[in-house]
């Protein structure tokens, strides 16, 4: 398992993409049917980077049944 300062510097990476993929799929919704392909795989991208995010913060938590 990584260290918690591992943790918490991939946590800012992965927000900073999920901010990132944000900013660009409103620019592609502006105009829906010129790559509508591509704004599809850029939701699911953004999808997957939102569960990475609360993996992490889960595992950042500690176990308070410990």
């Amino acid at each position: 398992m990584e260290s918690p300062t591992s943790l918490s510097a991939r946590l800012l990476e992965l927000q900073r993409k999920h901010r990132s993929l944000d900013e660009e799929i409103k620019c592609l919704s502006d105009n829906p049917y010129q790559n509508q392909l591509l704004l599809q795989r850029l939701k699911k991208e953004k999808l997957r980077l939102k569960d990475n995010i609360s993996w992490i913060k889960n595992a950042l938590i500690p176990d308070l049944d410990a």
